[in-house]
């Protein structure tokens, strides 16, 4: 699993993310697994907390919803807080309080969070889009809801690109 990265075409542009499966591999094989898949695909950012995160990854936000990502939808994984920062870029594994709790839903942050260290399952880091991130965390929300949700219109995985030098 080690240098795949996964992309998230969305309406207004491209996230690119490596994951790091030696601190958070069950997180990370869960999540290549549901991009692999097509799971992500037609999902929204259908949460948005401004200066904080986007939140991503509610199979039930798909236009594809069916009982097959209903099923998907209610598995749960075990946490893996590790020593990752949770800072601007990184990418977590959202869930309620209750531990072990989280399923598909993933958030990506766009400031320092020092809060959520060694509590959520830091598991990837945005290689390229936080243009994207920054554009879908500034636009207009009522609450925490997105008045125009951004869909992610198709999730690939990929052997991450390397720049040479």
């Amino acid at each position: 699993m080690t240098g795949q990265c996964v992309t998230l075409e969305t309406q207004v542009g491209t996230i690119v993310i490596e994951v790091l499966p030696d601190v958070a591999p069950e997180t990370v094989r869960n999540f290549l697994n549901l991009a692999a898949t097509g799971a992500y695909d037609t999902t929204a950012f259908s949460r948005v907390v401004k200066g904080f995160v986007i939140q991503g990854g509610i199979l039930s936000t798909s236009r594809k919803w069916n009982a097959e990502l209903s099923q998907r939808a209610r598995r749960t994984i075990h946490d893996e807080p590790n020593f990752i920062r949770h800072e601007r870029g990184v990418v977590s594994m959202a869930r309620s309080e209750r531990p072990n709790s989280a399923t598909t839903s993933f958030f990506i942050l766009v400031d320092r969070a020092p809060h959520l260290d060694g509590t959520f399952a830091a598991f990837g880091k945005v290689t390229s889009g936080m243009d994207v991130v920054d554009s879908i965390n500034a636009a207009p929300v009522e609450n925490e809801t997105p008045v125009n949700p951004v869909r992610i219109t198709r999730a690939t995985v990929a052997q991450c690109a390397r720049v040479s030098q």
